[in-house]
Protein backbone atom coordinates (compact mmCIF):
# COMPACT_ATOMS: atom_id res chain seq x y z
CA UNK A 1 0.00 0.00 0.00
CA UNK A 2 1.28 3.59 -0.93
CA UNK A 3 2.55 5.90 1.95
CA UNK A 4 0.63 9.06 1.97
CA UNK A 5 3.37 11.59 1.08
CA UNK A 6 4.30 14.80 3.20
CA UNK A 7 6.08 17.26 2.06
CA UNK A 8 8.86 19.02 4.20
CA UNK A 9 9.30 22.67 2.53
CA UNK A 10 11.26 24.32 5.41
CA UNK A 11 13.93 23.44 8.06
CA UNK A 12 12.36 21.43 10.61
CA UNK A 13 13.52 19.66 13.75
CA UNK A 14 14.56 16.21 14.30
CA UNK A 15 11.54 15.91 16.27
CA UNK A 16 9.08 17.17 13.99
CA UNK A 17 10.05 13.90 11.66
CA UNK A 18 9.52 11.68 14.75
CA UNK A 19 6.32 12.83 15.74
CA UNK A 20 5.04 12.23 11.78
CA UNK A 21 6.30 8.31 12.63
CA UNK A 22 6.90 5.68 10.03
CA UNK A 23 3.76 5.61 8.19
CA UNK A 24 4.34 8.73 5.76
CA UNK A 25 7.25 9.06 2.60
CA UNK A 26 9.25 12.06 3.97
CA UNK A 27 9.96 14.47 0.98
CA UNK A 28 11.83 17.73 1.44
CA UNK A 29 11.90 21.09 -1.18
CA UNK A 30 13.12 24.53 -0.67
CA UNK A 31 9.73 26.07 -0.24
CA UNK A 32 10.79 29.49 -0.90
CA UNK A 33 11.67 28.49 -4.34
CA UNK A 34 9.14 28.20 -6.61
CA UNK A 35 10.64 26.27 -9.54
CA UNK A 36 11.01 23.45 -7.00
CA UNK A 37 8.04 23.92 -4.82
CA UNK A 38 5.26 24.40 -7.34
CA UNK A 39 6.29 20.37 -9.12
CA UNK A 40 6.90 18.62 -5.84
CA UNK A 41 3.42 19.56 -4.62
CA UNK A 42 2.01 17.53 -7.27
CA UNK A 43 1.76 14.29 -5.05
CA UNK A 44 2.04 16.12 -1.71
CA UNK A 45 -0.90 14.55 0.65
CA UNK A 46 0.70 17.01 3.03
CA UNK A 47 2.87 20.06 3.57
CA UNK A 48 4.46 21.44 6.44
CA UNK A 49 5.98 25.00 6.33
CA UNK A 50 7.10 27.82 8.50
CA UNK A 51 7.11 31.06 7.12
CA UNK A 52 9.13 31.55 4.09
CA UNK A 53 6.69 29.27 2.03
CA UNK A 54 3.77 30.75 0.24
CA UNK A 55 0.52 28.61 -0.13
CA UNK A 56 -1.11 30.81 -2.49
CA UNK A 57 -3.85 30.03 -5.07
CA UNK A 58 -1.25 29.34 -7.39
CA UNK A 59 0.41 26.57 -5.02
CA UNK A 60 -2.94 25.37 -3.55
CA UNK A 61 -4.01 24.15 -7.49
CA UNK A 62 -0.74 22.53 -8.02
CA UNK A 63 -1.43 19.96 -5.55
CA UNK A 64 -4.62 18.13 -6.15
CA UNK A 65 -3.85 15.61 -3.81
CA UNK A 66 -3.25 17.95 -1.16
CA UNK A 67 -5.19 17.58 2.22
CA UNK A 68 -3.76 19.41 4.79
CA UNK A 69 -1.27 22.53 5.15
CA UNK A 70 0.67 22.71 8.09
CA UNK A 71 2.16 26.29 9.47
CA UNK A 72 4.83 25.31 12.16
CA UNK A 73 3.81 28.80 14.15
CA UNK A 74 1.28 31.00 14.97
CA UNK A 75 0.69 33.65 11.97
CA UNK A 76 -1.13 32.51 8.66
CA UNK A 77 -0.27 35.40 7.07
CA UNK A 78 1.75 33.30 3.83
CA UNK A 79 -1.64 30.71 3.46
CA UNK A 80 -3.95 31.33 1.16
CA UNK A 81 -6.82 29.89 3.54
CA UNK A 82 -9.74 31.18 1.66
CA UNK A 83 -8.64 29.55 -1.27
CA UNK A 84 -7.43 26.87 1.33
CA UNK A 85 -10.98 25.96 2.42
CA UNK A 86 -12.56 26.17 -1.05
CA UNK A 87 -10.19 22.95 -2.21
CA UNK A 88 -11.45 20.97 0.49
CA UNK A 89 -7.67 21.58 2.32
CA UNK A 90 -7.44 21.87 5.71
CA UNK A 91 -4.72 24.05 7.44
CA UNK A 92 -3.45 23.41 10.42
CA UNK A 93 -1.21 25.95 12.75
CA UNK A 94 0.80 25.71 16.47
CA UNK A 95 -1.75 28.50 18.55
CA UNK A 96 0.08 27.31 21.69
CA UNK A 97 3.52 27.02 20.85
CA UNK A 98 4.62 30.53 21.61
CA UNK A 99 3.17 31.72 24.44
CA UNK A 100 5.71 31.21 27.49
CA UNK A 101 7.98 32.49 24.73
CA UNK A 102 5.70 36.03 24.37
CA UNK A 103 5.43 36.18 27.82
CA UNK A 104 8.68 35.79 28.57
CA UNK A 105 10.00 38.31 26.03
CA UNK A 106 7.44 40.85 27.36
CA UNK A 107 8.95 40.47 30.65
CA UNK A 108 12.01 41.25 29.23
CA UNK A 109 11.51 44.07 27.48
CA UNK A 110 10.10 45.24 31.30
CA UNK A 111 13.19 44.51 32.41
CA UNK A 112 14.99 46.30 29.55
CA UNK A 113 13.29 49.52 29.93
CA UNK A 114 13.33 49.56 33.81
CA UNK A 115 17.24 49.38 34.07
CA UNK A 116 17.94 50.85 30.63
CA UNK A 117 19.96 47.43 29.94
CA UNK A 118 20.64 47.63 25.87
CA UNK A 119 21.76 51.76 25.95
CA UNK A 120 23.75 50.88 29.04
CA UNK A 121 25.41 47.45 27.01
CA UNK A 122 25.73 50.06 23.80
CA UNK A 123 27.72 52.93 25.62
CA UNK A 124 29.60 50.32 27.62
CA UNK A 125 31.21 48.33 24.45
CA UNK A 126 31.87 51.87 22.57
CA UNK A 127 34.35 52.67 25.09
CA UNK A 128 32.64 54.82 27.63
CA UNK A 129 31.43 54.31 31.79
CA UNK A 130 28.56 56.11 32.32
CA UNK A 131 27.11 54.96 35.71
CA UNK A 132 25.17 57.92 36.17
CA UNK A 133 23.64 58.03 32.97
CA UNK A 134 22.11 55.09 33.11
CA UNK A 135 20.08 55.10 36.62
CA UNK A 136 16.93 53.08 36.47
CA UNK A 137 13.82 52.07 38.21
CA UNK A 138 12.94 49.26 40.15
CA UNK A 139 10.02 47.37 39.63
CA UNK A 140 8.99 46.60 43.09
CA UNK A 141 6.05 47.90 44.59
CA UNK A 142 4.96 49.50 41.03
CA UNK A 143 1.89 48.67 39.18
CA UNK A 144 1.76 46.69 36.03
CA UNK A 145 -1.35 46.87 34.16
CA UNK A 146 -1.88 44.12 31.57
CA UNK A 147 -4.76 44.93 28.55
CA UNK A 148 -5.98 41.57 27.51
CA UNK A 149 -6.03 39.23 30.32
CA UNK A 150 -6.13 35.87 27.98
CA UNK A 151 -3.38 33.10 28.48
CA UNK A 152 -0.09 35.01 27.69
CA UNK A 153 -1.74 38.30 29.60
CA UNK A 154 -1.82 35.56 32.44
CA UNK A 155 1.32 33.92 31.73
CA UNK A 156 2.85 37.17 32.43
CA UNK A 157 0.95 38.48 35.53
CA UNK A 158 2.32 34.86 37.19
CA UNK A 159 5.79 35.63 36.43
CA UNK A 160 5.92 40.04 37.38
CA UNK A 161 4.07 38.96 40.54
CA UNK A 162 7.09 37.54 41.34
CA UNK A 163 8.98 41.19 41.61
CA UNK A 164 6.69 42.42 44.13
CA UNK A 165 4.36 44.23 41.77
CA UNK A 166 0.67 45.55 41.96
CA UNK A 167 -0.72 43.46 38.81
CA UNK A 168 -3.86 45.28 37.03
CA UNK A 169 -6.01 44.67 34.22
CA UNK A 170 -8.27 45.49 31.39
CA UNK A 171 -10.23 42.89 29.82
CA UNK A 172 -14.08 43.42 29.19
CA UNK A 173 -14.48 39.37 28.66
CA UNK A 174 -12.72 38.63 31.95
CA UNK A 175 -14.98 38.22 35.12
CA UNK A 176 -13.71 39.66 38.09
CA UNK A 177 -13.56 35.62 39.73
CA UNK A 178 -11.04 34.44 37.21
CA UNK A 179 -9.48 37.91 37.70
CA UNK A 180 -9.17 36.95 41.38
CA UNK A 181 -8.06 33.71 40.70
CA UNK A 182 -4.96 35.30 38.79
CA UNK A 183 -4.30 37.96 41.57
CA UNK A 184 -4.93 40.02 39.38
CA UNK A 185 -7.28 43.98 39.80
CA UNK A 186 -9.82 44.56 37.33
CA UNK A 187 -9.87 48.26 36.19
CA UNK A 188 -11.18 50.93 33.56
CA UNK A 189 -8.70 51.31 30.41
CA UNK A 190 -8.80 54.68 31.72
CA UNK A 191 -7.61 53.64 35.33
CA UNK A 192 -5.55 51.34 34.18
CA UNK A 193 -3.51 53.67 31.90
CA UNK A 194 -3.62 56.45 35.24
CA UNK A 195 -2.13 54.02 37.67
CA UNK A 196 0.15 51.82 35.76
CA UNK A 197 3.95 52.02 35.31
CA UNK A 198 4.11 49.78 32.71
CA UNK A 199 1.71 49.01 30.34
CA UNK A 200 1.79 45.93 28.30
CA UNK A 201 -1.02 45.26 25.20
CA UNK A 202 -1.93 41.49 24.56
CA UNK A 203 -5.14 41.96 22.44
CA UNK A 204 -6.17 40.46 19.17
CA UNK A 205 -5.89 43.31 16.54
CA UNK A 206 -8.98 43.87 15.00
CA UNK A 207 -11.26 46.97 13.69
CA UNK A 208 -11.67 47.76 16.91
CA UNK A 209 -8.25 47.31 18.65
CA UNK A 210 -5.95 48.69 15.80
CA UNK A 211 -4.88 52.13 17.11
CA UNK A 212 -6.70 51.38 20.57
CA UNK A 213 -3.33 53.07 22.31
CA UNK A 214 -3.72 56.78 20.63
CA UNK A 215 -2.99 59.72 21.27
CA UNK A 216 -5.60 60.36 24.39
CA UNK A 217 -4.42 57.08 25.90
CA UNK A 218 -0.85 58.34 26.04
CA UNK A 219 -1.34 61.52 27.29
CA UNK A 220 -3.13 59.17 30.44
CA UNK A 221 -0.22 57.51 31.02
CA UNK A 222 2.27 58.82 33.95
CA UNK A 223 5.31 60.55 32.52
CA UNK A 224 7.79 58.60 33.89
CA UNK A 225 5.47 55.15 33.09
CA UNK A 226 6.43 52.65 29.84
CA UNK A 227 4.69 50.65 27.37
CA UNK A 228 5.41 47.37 26.00
CA UNK A 229 3.87 45.98 22.65
CA UNK A 230 4.98 41.94 21.99
CA UNK A 231 1.54 41.67 20.50
CA UNK A 232 0.51 43.13 17.27
CA UNK A 233 1.60 45.82 15.21
CA UNK A 234 -0.68 48.22 14.81
CA UNK A 235 -2.10 48.11 18.29
CA UNK A 236 -0.53 51.27 19.38
CA UNK A 237 -0.86 54.54 17.02
CA UNK A 238 2.71 54.73 16.04
CA UNK A 239 2.85 57.88 15.06
CA UNK A 240 0.91 58.91 18.59
CA UNK A 241 3.74 56.59 20.38
CA UNK A 242 6.64 58.90 18.58
CA UNK A 243 4.68 62.14 19.72
CA UNK A 244 4.48 60.90 23.30
CA UNK A 245 7.84 59.27 23.32
CA UNK A 246 9.49 62.78 21.96
CA UNK A 247 7.67 65.12 23.73
CA UNK A 248 8.55 63.45 27.08
CA UNK A 249 4.74 62.93 27.92
CA UNK A 250 6.15 58.75 28.74
CA UNK A 251 9.37 57.69 30.01
CA UNK A 252 9.49 55.08 26.40
CA UNK A 253 8.48 52.09 24.56
CA UNK A 254 9.06 48.09 24.13
CA UNK A 255 8.31 46.97 20.52
CA UNK A 256 8.76 43.90 19.03
CA UNK A 257 5.92 44.39 16.41
CA UNK A 258 5.34 46.96 13.88
CA UNK A 259 2.66 47.50 11.51
CA UNK A 260 4.91 46.98 8.44
CA UNK A 261 7.78 44.65 9.22
CA UNK A 262 10.62 45.32 8.79
CA UNK A 263 9.70 48.89 9.31
CA UNK A 264 10.16 51.28 5.72
CA UNK A 265 11.80 54.41 5.86
CA UNK A 266 8.71 56.15 4.84
CA UNK A 267 6.73 54.20 7.62
CA UNK A 268 5.54 55.57 10.66
CA UNK A 269 7.49 53.18 12.84
CA UNK A 270 11.00 53.81 11.32
CA UNK A 271 11.54 57.02 13.64
CA UNK A 272 10.70 55.20 16.50
CA UNK A 273 13.97 52.77 16.17
CA UNK A 274 16.19 55.58 16.45
CA UNK A 275 15.08 56.82 20.06
CA UNK A 276 17.16 56.93 23.18
CA UNK A 277 14.09 55.68 24.61
CA UNK A 278 12.91 53.15 22.66
CA UNK A 279 13.91 49.43 22.75
CA UNK A 280 13.02 47.25 20.20
CA UNK A 281 13.30 43.81 18.56
CA UNK A 282 12.69 42.22 15.38
CA UNK A 283 9.29 40.18 15.92
CA UNK A 284 11.15 37.59 18.94
CA UNK A 285 7.79 36.78 20.34
CA UNK A 286 8.57 33.14 19.20
CA UNK A 287 11.85 33.14 17.99
CA UNK A 288 13.40 30.59 21.02
CA UNK A 289 14.35 26.98 20.16
CA UNK A 290 11.71 25.30 22.77
CA UNK A 291 8.56 27.25 20.93
CA UNK A 292 9.94 26.18 17.32
CA UNK A 293 10.26 23.13 18.26
CA UNK A 294 6.74 22.84 20.07
CA UNK A 295 4.99 24.10 17.01
CA UNK A 296 6.64 21.52 14.52
CA UNK A 297 5.75 18.48 17.16
CA UNK A 298 2.45 19.78 17.51
CA UNK A 299 1.84 20.94 13.75
CA UNK A 300 3.39 17.21 12.83
CA UNK A 301 0.71 15.31 15.44
CA UNK A 302 -2.39 17.40 13.11
CA UNK A 303 -1.08 16.41 9.97
CA UNK A 304 -1.00 12.99 11.46
CA UNK A 305 -4.52 12.64 12.79
CA UNK A 306 -5.67 14.80 9.47
CA UNK A 307 -4.67 12.07 7.51
CA UNK A 308 -5.28 9.16 9.34
CA UNK A 309 -9.06 10.29 8.88
CA UNK A 310 -9.69 11.81 12.69
CA UNK A 311 -10.47 15.11 14.08
CA UNK A 312 -7.81 17.89 14.17
CA UNK A 313 -8.50 20.14 17.02
CA UNK A 314 -5.78 22.79 15.71
CA UNK A 315 -7.60 22.94 12.05
CA UNK A 316 -8.50 26.79 11.48
CA UNK A 317 -10.74 26.66 8.78
CA UNK A 318 -12.20 23.07 8.63
CA UNK A 319 -12.94 20.37 11.65
CA UNK A 320 -10.99 17.15 10.70
CA UNK A 321 -12.60 13.71 11.45
CA UNK A 322 -16.06 12.00 10.46
CA UNK A 323 -18.00 14.57 10.81
CA UNK A 324 -22.00 14.43 8.71
CA UNK A 325 -22.22 16.04 5.10
CA UNK A 326 -25.32 17.34 6.45
CA UNK A 327 -23.87 18.83 9.66
CA UNK A 328 -20.21 19.87 8.11
CA UNK A 329 -22.01 23.45 6.17
CA UNK A 330 -23.19 24.42 9.81
CA UNK A 331 -19.78 24.94 11.22
CA UNK A 332 -19.18 28.02 9.36
CA UNK A 333 -22.09 29.57 10.31
CA UNK A 334 -22.05 28.70 14.41
CA UNK A 335 -18.95 29.94 14.19
CA UNK A 336 -19.86 33.31 12.86
CA UNK A 337 -22.90 33.39 15.27
CA UNK A 338 -20.22 33.27 18.04
CA UNK A 339 -18.23 36.28 16.82
CA UNK A 340 -21.90 38.07 16.30
CA UNK A 341 -22.54 37.16 19.89
CA UNK A 342 -19.19 38.55 20.91
CA UNK A 343 -19.58 41.59 18.99
CA UNK A 344 -23.27 42.29 20.86
CA UNK A 345 -21.59 41.45 24.22
CA UNK A 346 -21.20 43.86 26.97
CA UNK A 347 -19.94 42.18 29.94
CA UNK A 348 -17.95 38.62 30.16
CA UNK A 349 -19.63 35.89 29.15
CA UNK A 350 -20.74 33.32 32.40
CA UNK A 351 -22.31 30.77 31.27
CA UNK A 352 -23.45 29.39 27.34
CA UNK A 353 -26.14 27.32 25.98
CA UNK A 354 -25.55 26.31 22.06
CA UNK A 355 -29.24 24.90 20.80
CA UNK A 356 -29.55 23.06 17.99
CA UNK A 357 -33.13 22.46 16.24
CA UNK A 358 -34.29 20.80 13.42
CA UNK A 359 -33.37 17.91 11.58
CA UNK A 360 -29.85 18.41 12.75
CA UNK A 361 -31.10 16.55 15.81
CA UNK A 362 -30.48 13.39 14.19
CA UNK A 363 -27.14 13.73 13.45
CA UNK A 364 -23.75 14.39 15.73
CA UNK A 365 -23.82 17.89 16.26
CA UNK A 366 -20.48 18.48 18.89
CA UNK A 367 -18.47 19.53 16.77
CA UNK A 368 -21.02 23.11 16.50
CA UNK A 369 -19.94 23.34 20.46
CA UNK A 370 -16.62 23.88 19.43
CA UNK A 371 -17.20 25.86 16.46
CA UNK A 372 -20.03 28.57 18.94
CA UNK A 373 -16.56 29.01 21.43
CA UNK A 374 -13.97 29.34 18.47
CA UNK A 375 -16.19 32.57 16.95
CA UNK A 376 -16.43 33.87 20.10
CA UNK A 377 -13.24 33.92 21.69
CA UNK A 378 -11.75 34.74 17.90
CA UNK A 379 -12.19 38.90 18.63
CA UNK A 380 -11.38 38.84 21.97
CA UNK A 381 -8.39 37.08 22.71
CA UNK A 382 -4.79 37.98 21.67
CA UNK A 383 -4.00 34.02 20.61
CA UNK A 384 -4.83 31.82 17.79
CA UNK A 385 -8.09 30.28 18.67
CA UNK A 386 -8.58 26.83 17.53
CA UNK A 387 -10.87 24.04 18.11
CA UNK A 388 -8.87 22.45 20.78
CA UNK A 389 -8.39 25.55 23.10
CA UNK A 390 -11.40 27.28 22.46
CA UNK A 391 -13.04 25.24 25.19
CA UNK A 392 -9.87 25.89 27.43
CA UNK A 393 -10.84 29.60 27.01
CA UNK A 394 -13.75 28.87 28.37
CA UNK A 395 -12.63 26.93 31.48
CA UNK A 396 -10.14 29.16 32.13
CA UNK A 397 -12.68 32.52 32.07
CA UNK A 398 -15.14 30.12 34.09
CA UNK A 399 -17.77 29.73 31.47
CA UNK A 400 -20.16 27.08 31.30
CA UNK A 401 -20.92 25.30 28.38
CA UNK A 402 -24.04 23.50 27.50
CA UNK A 403 -24.82 21.70 23.94
CA UNK A 404 -28.91 21.57 23.92
CA UNK A 405 -30.49 19.03 20.93
CA UNK A 406 -33.77 19.17 20.31
CA UNK A 407 -35.67 17.87 16.88
CA UNK A 408 -38.64 20.84 17.38
CA UNK A 409 -38.58 23.78 14.99
CA UNK A 410 -41.02 25.83 14.06
CA UNK A 411 -39.75 28.10 12.18
CA UNK A 412 -37.32 27.10 10.37
CA UNK A 413 -35.56 23.27 9.17
CA UNK A 414 -33.03 23.84 11.08
CA UNK A 415 -31.62 26.65 13.45
CA UNK A 416 -28.69 27.30 15.92
CA UNK A 417 -29.39 29.63 19.07
CA UNK A 418 -26.40 30.93 21.29
CA UNK A 419 -28.11 31.86 24.51
CA UNK A 420 -25.52 33.68 27.02
CA UNK A 421 -25.54 34.93 30.57
CA UNK A 422 -23.37 38.03 31.20
CA UNK A 423 -21.43 39.03 34.44
CA UNK A 424 -24.06 41.64 35.20
CA UNK A 425 -26.92 39.01 34.90
CA UNK A 426 -28.34 39.78 31.71
CA UNK A 427 -28.79 37.54 28.69
CA UNK A 428 -27.89 37.51 24.99
CA UNK A 429 -29.42 35.93 22.51
CA UNK A 430 -28.20 35.38 19.01
CA UNK A 431 -29.88 32.60 16.47
CA UNK A 432 -28.74 31.69 12.73
CA UNK A 433 -29.85 28.86 9.86
CA UNK A 434 -28.80 28.01 6.62
CA UNK A 435 -31.26 29.51 3.88
CA UNK A 436 -32.11 28.11 0.39
CA UNK A 437 -30.48 26.07 -1.67
CA UNK A 438 -27.28 28.01 -1.77
CA UNK A 439 -27.14 27.42 1.91
CA UNK A 440 -26.63 31.30 3.03
CA UNK A 441 -25.78 31.70 6.27
CA UNK A 442 -28.11 34.40 7.93
CA UNK A 443 -29.36 35.87 11.54
CA UNK A 444 -32.61 34.80 11.99
CA UNK A 445 -33.27 36.47 15.77
CA UNK A 446 -31.91 38.69 18.11
CA UNK A 447 -32.59 38.99 21.98
CA UNK A 448 -36.06 38.63 20.65
CA UNK A 449 -36.31 40.74 17.60
CA UNK A 450 -36.81 38.38 14.60
CA UNK A 451 -35.03 39.85 11.20
CA UNK A 452 -33.43 38.10 8.20
CA UNK A 453 -29.70 39.59 7.63
CA UNK A 454 -27.23 37.91 5.15
CA UNK A 455 -24.12 37.20 7.68
CA UNK A 456 -21.50 40.00 5.77
CA UNK A 457 -18.08 41.48 7.03
CA UNK A 458 -19.57 44.55 8.73
CA UNK A 459 -22.54 45.22 10.64
CA UNK A 460 -24.16 47.79 12.50
CA UNK A 461 -26.50 46.75 15.32
CA UNK A 462 -28.66 49.35 17.05
CA UNK A 463 -31.55 49.31 19.52
CA UNK A 464 -33.46 52.73 20.23
CA UNK A 465 -36.81 54.24 21.33
CA UNK A 466 -38.73 53.34 18.23
CA UNK A 467 -40.07 57.06 16.56
CA UNK A 468 -40.51 58.69 12.54
CA UNK A 469 -37.61 59.41 11.31
CA UNK A 470 -34.85 57.01 12.27
CA UNK A 471 -33.99 55.66 9.87
CA UNK A 472 -33.15 58.75 8.29
CA UNK A 473 -30.70 60.07 10.83
CA UNK A 474 -28.57 57.25 10.58
CA UNK A 475 -28.87 56.69 6.57
CA UNK A 476 -27.81 60.61 6.59
CA UNK A 477 -25.09 60.37 9.39
CA UNK A 478 -23.15 57.33 7.00
CA UNK A 479 -24.13 58.80 3.97
CA UNK A 480 -22.51 62.17 4.59
CA UNK A 481 -19.68 60.11 5.81
CA UNK A 482 -19.58 58.03 2.79
CA UNK A 483 -20.25 54.46 4.62
CA UNK A 484 -22.38 52.44 1.81
CA UNK A 485 -25.39 50.89 3.49
CA UNK A 486 -26.06 47.53 1.42
CA UNK A 487 -28.76 45.92 3.67
CA UNK A 488 -30.61 46.96 6.42
CA UNK A 489 -33.93 45.58 8.32
CA UNK A 490 -35.73 46.86 11.33
CA UNK A 491 -37.73 44.87 13.67
CA UNK A 492 -40.14 45.69 16.72
CA UNK A 493 -41.24 42.53 18.38
CA UNK A 494 -44.51 44.20 19.94
CA UNK A 495 -46.13 47.54 20.48
CA UNK A 496 -44.00 48.31 23.34
CA UNK A 497 -41.64 50.66 21.00
CA UNK A 498 -38.74 49.29 20.90
CA UNK A 499 -37.05 48.72 17.74
CA UNK A 500 -33.61 46.85 15.86
CA UNK A 501 -32.02 48.07 13.00
CA UNK A 502 -29.34 45.57 11.67
CA UNK A 503 -27.65 47.28 8.57
CA UNK A 504 -25.04 45.73 6.08
CA UNK A 505 -22.22 48.23 5.34
CA UNK A 506 -19.46 48.05 3.24
CA UNK A 507 -16.40 49.25 4.95
CA UNK A 508 -15.81 50.06 8.87
CA UNK A 509 -16.97 53.30 10.61
CA UNK A 510 -14.94 55.06 12.70
CA UNK A 511 -15.38 55.38 16.04
CA UNK A 512 -15.85 58.96 16.23
CA UNK A 513 -18.73 58.69 13.46
CA UNK A 514 -19.90 55.79 15.39
CA UNK A 515 -20.07 57.74 19.19
CA UNK A 516 -21.80 60.81 16.93
CA UNK A 517 -24.97 58.59 15.34
CA UNK A 518 -25.63 56.03 18.58
CA UNK A 519 -25.80 60.04 20.01
CA UNK A 520 -28.18 60.97 17.11
CA UNK A 521 -30.55 58.28 17.07
CA UNK A 522 -30.25 57.59 21.14
CA UNK A 523 -29.59 54.16 20.98
CA UNK A 524 -29.02 51.92 24.27
CA UNK A 525 -27.46 49.25 22.16
CA UNK A 526 -25.14 50.52 19.56
CA UNK A 527 -22.34 48.12 18.28
CA UNK A 528 -19.50 47.53 15.24
CA UNK A 529 -19.41 44.01 14.67
CA UNK A 530 -16.86 42.47 12.10
CA UNK A 531 -16.58 38.95 11.02
CA UNK A 532 -14.01 37.21 10.49
CA UNK A 533 -14.41 34.59 7.07
CA UNK A 534 -14.86 30.84 9.20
Amino acid sequence: MTKPVVLIAEELSPATIDALGEGFEIRKVDGADRAALLPALAEANAVLIRSATKMDAEAIAAAPVLKVIARAGVGLDNVDIKTATAAGVMVVNAPTSNIISAAELTVGHILSLARHIPAAHASLSGGAWKRSSFTGTELFEKTVGIIGLGRIGALIAARVQAFGVRVVAYDPYITSARAQQLGVELLSLDELLEQSDFVTIHMPKTAETTGMIGIDQLRRMKRTAYVINVARGGLIDEDALYKALTTHEIAGAGLDVFTSEPPTQDGPAFRLLDLPNVVVTPHLGASTDEAQEKAGVSVAKSVKLALEGDLVPDAVNVAGGVIDPFVRPGIALVEMLGQFFSGLAHSALTSLDIEVRGELAAYDVSVYRLAALKGIFTPIVSETVSYVNAPLFAEQRGVEVRLIVEPESPLYRNITILRGTLADGSVLTVAGTLAGTRMVPKIVSINGYEIEVPIEQHHIVMSYADRPGIVAIYGQKLGAANINIAGLQVARPDASGRALSVLTVDSPVPDALLAETRDAVGADLFRQIEIVEA
